[in-house]
C-alpha cells in the first residue's frame, strides 16, 4: 500500500491561515473533520479556502437534483481514476437515490442501461465534456431545456471542481477506508 503524501497537521503545526481554512470548513455544511482533499489543500490555505467554498456550493447549493449531481461527480472521479472520490460519491449518490446499476456502469466505463431521461441528459453532457473537452449543441440544449442555463453551469462546476479534487486525491494518494476494495479498474 502506498502512503499518503500529505500528513495531517496538528493545531500546533498550523499557521493562522490554515486554522482559518479549517474553521471555515468546519462551520460550513461539511461539519467537523478534514476529509478528502482538504488535508492536502491546507498546504496552500488561501487556495484551499477558496476551493472549499466552491465545493460547498457545488455539493450543497447546485440546482441539479442531488442524485444527478452525484452522477456528474462520479463521472469526474471515473475520468481521473480517483478511487477515493468515486467510492465516497458513489455512497453519497446511493443515499441521494442514485440507482446502484447506474454507479456500477459508470465504474465500468459504460453508459448505464437502462437510463432515465434525466440521467441520460446529465451523463451525455458530462461524459462528452470530460472525454472530448467539448459539448455538442444537442447535449447543451438538452441540459438547458431540462435544467436551464444555471443547470449547465452547475454541471460544468461539478465536473470541473471534482476533476480538481480527483487530481488532488491522486497526487496525495488518498487511500480507501480499510477493507474497501477499489471499484475502478483500468479502462
Amino acid at each position: 500500500m502506498t502512503e499518503e503524501r500529505f500528513k495531517p497537521l496538528s493545531d500546533a503545526e498550523m499557521t493562522p491561515e490554515q486554522k482559518t481554512m479549517v474553521a471555515n470548513i468546519q462551520s460550513g455544511p461539511r461539519g467537523a473533520g478534514l476529509r478528502g482533499p482538504f488535508k492536502a489543500l491546507m498546504r496552500s490555505p488561501e487556495l484551499g479556502d477558496l476551493v472549499q467554498r466552491v465545493g460547498a456550493y457545488v455539493r450543497y447549493g447546485s440546482s441539479i437534483p442531488a442524485a444527478l449531481n452525484e452522477l456528474a461527480i462520479i463521472l469526474a472521479g471515473r475520468r481521473w481514476n480517483a478511487q477515493y472520490e468515486f467510492y465516497a460519491h458513489r455512497e453519497l449518490g446511493l443515499k441521494a437515490g442514485m440507482r446502484p446499476e447506474v454507479a456500477d456502469a459508470v465504474a465500468k466505463g459504460k453508459r448505464p442501461d437502462p437510463i432515465t431521461d434525466d440521467e441520460a441528459i446529465v451523463y451525455d453532457f458530462c461524459h462528452q465534456l470530460l472525454y472530448t473537452t467539448e459539448v455538442s449543441d444537442e447535449n447543451f440544449n438538452r441540459v438547458v431545456d431540462r435544467f436551464g442555463e444555471r443547470g449547465v453551469m452547475d454541471l460544468v462546476g461539478a465536473v470541473g471542481y471534482y476533476s480538481m479534487v480527483s487530481m488532488i486525491l491522486n497526487v496525495d494518494r488518498v487511500q480507501l477506508p480499510p477493507g474497501v476494495e477499489p471499484l475502478l479498474k483500468p479502462l
